[in-house]
């Protein structure tokens, strides 16, 4: 794999990620909008490592026309939200799907430029049934991004949670040690340490 392929990959990711956060916001459309807004981010940067000239209003009309169906997805889990529990049910499926279409559409672009396309001959049409295959692959995969997520900060969690009885130096060496293991990155760290910090005052 060459060096632009995994900066591709990571951008895709970090992407997926903001996508499956914003999939959260307790507002339909606002997560629609928070979606689209990252997408198009994801492209352009996409753009600017393949050097492929963008075009933002292209990227629109380009996004829209791989992840209509998407949305429309989106829009029908959108209605079932119940109050309670179920928007919280609702929530992290939207948070899955938003994941899955910003790989799949990522997955789309990065394969597009790799193999020499540009905006110019971007054919949504004939790369539809990619994306539909990778929308399905990218929900395995945003599941599996959420339960590693999970898992971070429920290690997060656990530790300052039996902390309490022990003082505050005890509980940062803890949590560096978490960092230091790769449990858990800088800026989790940071949050838990600020959290922490804040239960002291």
């Amino acid at each position: 794999m060459d060096n632009r392929t995994e900066n591709a990959n990571s951008i895709i990711q970090n992407h997926l990620i903001w996508s499956m956060g914003a999939g959260l916001i307790p507002v339909p459309m606002a997560d629609f909008l928070a979606v689209s807004a990252i997408q198009l981010d994801m492209v352009r940067q996409l753009c600017n490592l393949y050097d492929i000239d963008y075009k933002e209003t292209e990227g629109k009309a380009m996004i829209t026309s791989l992840t209509g169906s998407m949305v429309a997805k989106l829009g029908a889990r959108a209605i079932k939200f119940i109050p309670g529990v179920g928007s919280v049910i609702g929530g992290v499926t939207l948070a899955i799907l938003s994941g899955a279409s910003t790989y799949a559409l990522g997955e789309v672009f990065k394969k597009h430029f790799e193999t020499g396309g540009t905006f110019l001959d971007f054919d949504p049409a004939r790369l539809k049934k990619m994306y539909n295959e990778m929308f399905e692959k990218g929900k395995k995969y945003a599941y599996q991004v959420k339960k590693e997520q999970d898992k971070k900060v429920a290690a997060g969690e656990k530790v300052l949670e039996k902390a309490k009885l022990d003082d505050p130096v005890e509980k940062l060496k803890q949590l560096a040690k978490l960092k230091k293991d790769g449990v858990i990155d800088e800026e989790e760290f940071q949050a838990f340490k600020k959290k922490l910090i804040d239960d002291e005052d």
